[in-house]
Parts: structure tokens; sequence; C-alpha cells
């Protein structure tokens, strides 16, 4: 497993313990029947129509650990509305704190000004994540192959179905699909980038989409921004595109997102 990786669960790790401590997951679970939000249906904003075939997730996110501050001007709910007019699909909140710059309370904010699902995009290890998502104002939730066992991959899923969250299930190679079928996943993120040297392989998705059973959505992650990637990667079975990088570096979000979705 990647360093990178090794690194950011670890820390993910501490401050779950401390989050335990501060806010049981009794306490935490009690504010459920105060939560305002409802589930929006995260499956027909992805899967691909004729109408609407090239599905935009896009990403707020201030940071990551191989490009560092990615956008200064940080405004999680402008740029969510931004996007919305533009045109996205759905939004990914990143939520992960040291490595990323991200923050539980995006999912909160920029819930109460856009009507888009949402993914709490994080390294989700525990099932007080989950609960911690949908008390947030999460819709769907990441789980990452890759730093999960089978056993965990498959509870931590059926847990989230159970809370009545959706789950996108990133992969990154065939022992990570492997998984991920295992687990019963019916939204499969494929992640173009290498988590071990951040590489991209932009020809994963061709790779990976034949080995999957048809009727899952398909989301090509990571190294998309123009509208012929997505024209392309939808021709071999993707649905829905998650991009982040590309629109925090525009300065018109909106257009920007136009132009990858419509090629205009």
């Amino acid at each position: 497993m990647a360093k990178i990786l090794d690194e950011i669960i670890k820390k993910t790790r501490e401050d779950l313990e401390k989050r335990k401590v501060d806010f049981p997951v009794d306490w935490l679970g009690r504010s459920l029947s105060f939560n305002p939000f409802v589930p929006k249906d995260v499956k027909s904003a992805l899967r691909s129509t004729d109408e609407n075939p090239y599905r935009i997730i896009a990403e707020v996110k201030k940071a990551s650990p191989s490009k560092g501050i990615i956008r200064e001007d940080f405004d999680p709910v402008l740029i969510a509305q931004q996007y919305e007019k533009g045109g996205a699909d759905a939004l990914s909140i990143l939520t992960e704190p040291h490595f990323f710059q991200g923050d539980k309370e995006y999912l909160g904010m920029i819930r109460r000004y856009v009507g888009l699902p949402l993914l709490r995009k994080d390294f989700i290890i525990d099932k007080y994540q989950l609960v911690e998502a949908l008390v947030y104002g999460a819709d769907f939730v990441l789980l990452i192959a890759k730093a999960l066992s089978r056993k965990e991959l498959k509870e931590l899923y059926n847990y989230a179905l159970h809370l009545g969250l959706d789950v996108l299930v990133e992969v990154h190679d065939k022992a990570d699909l492997v998984k991920a079928m295992f687990a019963g996943a019916d939204i499969i993120g494929i992640n173009h980038r290498n988590l071990e040297s951040f590489e991209m392989d932009m020809t994963l998705s061709e790779k990976l989409i034949p080995l999957i059973p048809n009727g899952k959505i398909i989301v090509a992650e990571s190294g998309i921004n123009d509208h012929e990637t997505v024209v392309e990667l939808s021709k071999v079975g993707a649905d829905a595109f998650l991009v982040g990088e590309h629109f925090m570096r525009q300065e018109d979000i909106t257009s920007a997102i136009k132009q990858v979705k419509y090629g205009r």
C-alpha cells in the first residue's frame, strides 16, 4: 500500500479516537432525529441516460498531498453554487483535514444552499465516520478498496446502506475490483491515479470496465479535464466523471463545467 495512504490512514485513526471520546456515537446518533436533510437519489444522478450522457461529479477540494494548495480563494459554498449552475450532477466534498484541508462542516454548509447529491470524500475506515457522514448531510460516501480488507469493505458497505447512504467504491486495479464485487458494489469508481506513485494511467478504465458486470454505475476519476476525454471514457462504459483539480484551478468554474460536460 502506498506510503502516503498509510500516513493518511494513520492520522485518520488518531483523529477518530479523539472524536469518539469527544462525541460518542450515541450522542452522534441522537442528533439524527433532528437531521433536516432528506437523502437525495444518488443513482439517478449518476447513471448515464440519452438525455444526460455525461454525468459530472464536481469536487470541492482546496489542497492535495501531491499538489499542495490548489485554490487560494477557497469558498466551498460559492464553489458548490457555481458547480450547480454549470450543470454538475453531484458534488464530491473533501472532508479530510490534514492532507486535503477539508472539513466535515462543508457538507452541512453546502447542503443548505445546493440541491445536488453530496459525496463525503474521505478515508473511511470506521462505522463512526458513516454515522458522521449522515449527520453532516452526505448522501453517499467513498470507500477506497485499497485502504480496506475485503471483510472491512463489505462490513462498511453494508452498514452505509443500512444507514440509507449510497456508496462509491473506488478501485485502482483488478485486485481492488474483486473486493468491490465481493462487497456487492453498485457504484464503482475507477481512479486513474496510482496511489503509490501518483502517476496517471488513463487506459485503466478501458482495462477494468470489461470486467465489471452490466448494470453497475461506473465513475471515471482523475485526469479528466476536457470534453474529449469524457466522450472517450463514455464510449468504454463510464457513466459519470469525477473532476476536481481541473475545476479548482479555473477562474470561471461555471464555464469550465459546461466545457467539460457539453463541449462548449
